[in-house]
């Protein structure tokens, strides 16, 4: 009876309406036989009230490597180097990332639970709507699912412009009479995109086995960088490369500008839900999303850590790092230590290779959050934005929508760079709500006395104590994340993320009132625990099952 029931996969209606319409969900969108994952899969997308449409190719090897090489910790730290120097110095860099793992650990041993026991491509936005008291869990799904949305589509802005960034910043190295235009960095920002976008396209079916050798560059690659620094670079005694905080940000008190050096630090860790909302897609997902999230934040916080003590160390002229023409402190860096602008340009083309393979893996990640979101009817056009095509069992044009909403705020460069800057700013303030939203709503249910449901990986009795101190860390850092870097403050010195993360709140909650409260259905209304084959019980006679 169970095998009948797990190999039976049809979506649940909610009053008599189903999740997905006949011309939405045939035989020819189903995915075949072999990539619908193990009976385990099976069961729990029944009781997710899903529809398996795409593949289920992710083991665990490429997951870990998807997930580590998208949140590229070492690589931004090179990149967003200019950022620690301004608020904290080496002093805060070293702590700051110290606070910054000690916070992660919580944070995602939370998220690695609620993975397990709903794992869907909905991810933060599902947790909420499950976890949360029922007389506000359809407005706070609905506007996580929007914060989401816009965080997950402004990464891959973000990320694609600091490699176009750091390539204009080679070519003054090269040839300092070059003038950076914004135009240039307009168009290596959608160049960046339209890579991303073609492999997730059309080279699909190979990602996860591409994902290996990539993760391979992302650990060899820092150890081809740090070796020739420590090895060349003179030093700094360890009182000054561990000990001195500075306050380059002009800020009343030291304190203050560590809390914003800080978040250097916090971006480079801040991601790991990209593993989630990419679950309707990994094999046995309920045990591999928590591994890979687990262990790809573990392996991140080390070489994060081999990249710090280096940076640390080697950073004996500060004052030159921060006038550097090349607008990186890292590629002065490289050029001071080895002399030679071809070195500095090998160094710092891992850098640029990786950074671009995170953004192909951004892309993916984007386009299932606003797939899975749109099956809730959360997003205008969700009928569009939900369909699957025959053949390709890829969200495509959730990912023609994630290429157009890059060019779009490519573009604004043109105009303003402020505007740019304010939209990306954005995505660390949305991804850090999110995790209190639901983290919070996992609180208050275990505080409600209300038993979890069963799941393959859960943090049993130390539970609460670990969800609270995540959302302690969390809280403060949300906060800070809306300062600017330095004062005094002006236009083109303020952080406008604020303006962008209440203008998104407010406009996604006038959508709420005016459309889709009517429309939107939240998951919880979808998913049938009742329907769930893997009980408490029969966990540990599946525990083993090969793929």
């Amino acid at each position: 009876m169970a095998e009948k029931i797990a190999h039976t996969i049809h979506p649940q209606k909610l009053d008599d309406t189903p999740e997905w319409s006949a011309v939405e969900v045939s035989d020819d969108v189903l995915v075949a036989d072999k990539w619908q994952g193990n009976t385990i899969d099976r069961s729990e997308m029944r009781m997710l009230g899903r529809v398996q449409v795409l593949r289920r190719n992710f083991t665990l090897v490429p997951m870990l490597g998807f997930s580590t090489v998208l949140i590229c910790t070492w690589e931004l730290l090179f990149a967003n180097l200019l950022f620690a120097l301004t608020d904290g110095g080496t002093g805060g860099l070293f702590w700051g990332f110290t606070v910054t793992i000690f916070a992660c650990l919580f944070i995602y041993l939370s998220m690695a639970e609620m993975a397990s026991i709903s794992p869907t491509a909905g991810g933060q936005y599902h947790w909420v709507s499950e976890f949360s008291p029922r007389w506000c869990q359809k407005y706070l799904s609905y506007i996580t699912g929007w914060l989401l949305a816009i965080g997950w589509q402004g990464a891959i802005v973000g990320l694609s412009f600091v490699a176009g960034t750091i390539v204009q910043g080679l070519i003054t190295l090269s040839n300092p009479s070059y003038e950076p235009q914004q135009w240039h960095g307009t168009l290596l920002v959608i160049a960046a995109v339209a890579i991303a976008i073609s492999v997730n396209v059309f080279l699909s079916k190979v990602l996860p086995m591409a994902e290996i050798p990539i993760l391979i560059l992302h650990v060899v690659g820092l150890f081809a960088i740090i070796i020739p620094l420590l090895v060349m670079a003179p030093k700094n005694d360890a009182r000054t490369a561990l000990l001195t905080v500075t306050n380059g940000g002009g800020w009343s008190t030291t304190g203050t500008s560590f809390m914003i050096g800080l978040l250097t630090a916090l971006s480079s860790m801040m991601g790991f839900d990209c593993a989630v909302h990419m679950s309707e897609e990994v094999k046995n997902a309920s045990r591999t999303l928590p591994t890979a999230i687990l262990w790809g934040a573990g392996l991140n916080a080390i070489l994060g850590y081999l990249c710090v003590f280096t940076l640390c160390f080697t950073m004996t002229d500060i004052p030159r790092l921060l006038e550097s023409s090349t607008g990186f402190p890292f590629l002065q860096l490289f050029y001071d230590v080895t002399g030679s602008k071809a070195g500095t340009a090998v160094m710092a083309a891992i850098i640029i290779i990786t950074l671009i393979m995170a953004v192909v893996s951004e892309v993916a990640t984007a386009s299932r959050q606003i797939w899975a979101f749109s099956r809730d009817d959360g997003l205008p056009f969700s009928k569009y934005l939900r369909r699957v095509r025959p053949g390709w069992n890829i969200p495509l044009n959730a990912l023609w929508v994630s290429l157009g909403f890059g060019i779009f705020i490519a573009l604004i460069n043109l105009g303003s760079s402020v505007a740019l800057n304010a939209i990306v700013s954005l995505t660390i303030s949305a991804l850090i709500s999110s995790y209190i939203v639901s983290i919070g709503c996992l609180v208050s249910k275990r505080l409600r006395g209300e038993p979890l449901p069963p799941s393959r990986f859960s943090l049993g009795k130390y539970g609460l104590a670990i969800n609270i101190i995540a959302l302690v860390f969390l809280c403060p850092l949300f906060i800070f994340c809306f300062f600017p870097t330095a004062t005094p403050v002006d236009k083109e010195t303020m952080n406008w993320a604020i303006a962008m993360f209440g203008g998104i709140t407010v406009f996604a909650s006038l959508w709420y009132v005016l459309a889709a409260k009517a429309i939107y259905r939240p998951p919880v209304l979808i998913q049938n625990r009742d329907l769930q084959e893997v009980s408490e019980k029969n966990v540990h006679e599946v525990r083993d099952e090969k793929l």
